[in-house]
């Protein structure tokens, strides 16, 4: 391991540090920051940019890993870039001999997320893992494409299992739609969001081992698999293919986050005038699989440009939902509902990992309710790195204690002038009359300015604000701490417990 890490390239090494960040491993001394700290008394974690770091750094730390799975996962990643170097094949060969399908594999390849997206820990024994073309001709002229998606449900472990997988031809024509026996006790089976119900798994025979031998079928090395976001759909299916087209990454808004992701429904509605689904309605994978390949050959046979515009029903699509994040995992997903004022669909999102935090999306009706909803929430208003409004809030759940996370605003409200005039105007007819009468209240504050009565009183109202709005803060964050310790506990116990069973043998 220390030669193939010393002779690795820097870019490798610093996107390599980048990933195990993102999935939270730990070596001897701890994370990445911890390393630092320990490793560079001058500068510690105040430098902490992989980029900014020198190749021995990132090599000393890489070194700290010695548990065997993490071992295999940092060599299943270099042996990925030095066999799989696909961008660089497509690189080498001149843009006229690119085909526009094999275009949008190498767009997505090249996105900045891709690399953590698609980091499957394939090096295990029950992935399917497809190899490339050793002919470059070949693999630059194939135009095979089919389109996947699938539908998950939660489990009791907190992990998500596929419960049916849809595939479609370039032909749309349906080549491949079956149920999926979990093979684990489900806790949800979000029946308003996937369509399946527990009926429906009772009759599925198949398992995930089924799945790969049917999709192996489709998969030859040249073929292209579609989907929107398909790296969940293929980590749930545990196969690992070379050349896709992913459109939550190809296509991105030209008005947005660089950072933010389309959804397939406004991708559609932007892209081929149309809707996957109505606003809360099910999935159905089939239909969604067809909407991703739909997107793609619009690009590729109409010249669709990639880069769309956040159009005036798209941003009230997004501002009439709410993201909730951060979530302890020890908080039932039934109580997220009870926190949240109004009318809504909640859409819950495991962690990527054990024992981790979760999100989820509250979908309401409209942005009014959603914004009401915001309001209502107590909670301090922050800004996340993307700059949208979100609030802190601490909440009492049915076994009387407290737990803290995030809900976020998933658009700026001054995103759009129409829509943000709408609300406002819908506030304006809510005023009475005497607030309307701001020439009169100026009078007011002028008639008793001589002694500055107004500006005193308006002066010690804000420091009680500011001193009520600190106490509430820490503590909340006192509980957020408290959370912490009670995740770490229950870890030390798992490590402690696996340790005795590993003794036991």
């Amino acid at each position: 391991m220390e030669h193939k890490l010393a002779t690795a390239e820097r870019r490798l090494l610093q996107n390599l540090v980048k990933i195990v960040q993102k999935r939270g491993l730990q070596g001897e001394n701890g994370g990445w920051k911890e390393f630092l700290n320990v490793y560079d008394k001058k500068f510690g974690s105040s430098l902490s940019d992989p980029s900014k770091r020198s190749k021995d750094d990132l090599v000393a730390f890489l070194m700290t890993f010695k548990k065997k799975e993490d071992l295999q996962f940092i060599a299943w990643v270099l042996q990925r870039d030095a066999n799989n170097d696909l961008i660089e094949k497509f690189k080498q060969e001149s843009p006229d001999k690119e085909t526009p399908e094999q275009r949008l594999v190498r767009m997505t390849l090249e996105h900045p997320d891709y690399s953590f997206d698609y980091g499957f820990p394939s090096h295990t024994e029950d992935w399917l893992v497809t190899k490339l073309g050793k002919k470059k001709s070949k693999v630059m002229k194939c135009t095979k494409m089919i389109a996947v998606d699938c539908e998950m449900v939660l489990c009791e472990d907190g992990t998500e299992a596929v419960v049916r997988v849809g595939v479609v031809d370039r032909e749309l024509n349906v080549i491949l739609d079956k149920f999926v026996n979990p093979n684990r006790p489900v806790t949800d089976y979000r029946t308003d969001i996937t369509g399946v119900t527990a009926a429906d798994i009772e009759k599925a025979t198949l398992s995930v081992v089924d799945i790969q031998k049917k999709m192996r079928r489709f998969l030859s090395r040249d073929t292209i698999l579609v989907g929107h976001s398909l790296n969940n759909d293929l980590k749930a299916m545990k196969i690992d293919h070379a050349r896709v087209i992913d459109t939550s990454l190809i296509f991105k808004f030209s008005n947005g986050n660089k950072r933010r992701r389309p959804s397939l429904n406004n991708l559609c509605k932007s892209v081929l005038g149309c809707e996957v689904r109505k606003d809360g309605a099910a999935h159905d994978c089939i239909q969604d699989a067809a909407a991703a390949m739909k997107l793609v050959l619009a690009v590729i046979e109409k010249g669709v440009d990639t880069t769309v515009s956040m159009t005036k029903d798209m941003l009230e699509t997004e501002m009439a939902r709410l993201f909730l994040h951060k979530i302890p995992h020890s908080v039932p997903s039934e109580e997220l509902s009870v926190v949240i004022s109004g009318d809504f669909m909640l859409e819950v999102k495991p962690s990527k990992k054990p024992g981790g935090f979760y999100s989820a999306v509250a979908v309401f009706k409209s942005s009014i309710e959603a914004n009401q909803a915001f309001e209502n929430l107590e909670g301090d208003l922050e800004k996340d790195s993307s700059g949208l409004p979100q609030k802190l809030g601490t909440f009492k759940l049915n076994s009387g204690s407290e737990a803290s996370w995030y809900v976020r605003k998933m658009s700026q409200d001054d995103s759009n002038g129409e829509i943000s005039g709408k609300k406002r105007s819908n506030q304006d007819e809510n005023l009475t009359d005497c607030k309307k009468q701001k020439t009169d209240e100026e009078a007011d504050v002028h008639h008793c300015n001589g002694d500055k009565c107004a500006n005193e009183k308006t002066r010690e109202e804000e420091l009680l604000k500011e001193i009520e709005e600190l106490k509430k803060k820490l503590k909340q964050k006192d509980f957020q701490v408290e959370a912490q310790d009670k995740i770490i506990v229950n870890l030390k116990k798992q490590l402690e417990k696996k340790k005795k069973k590993k003794k036991a043998l």
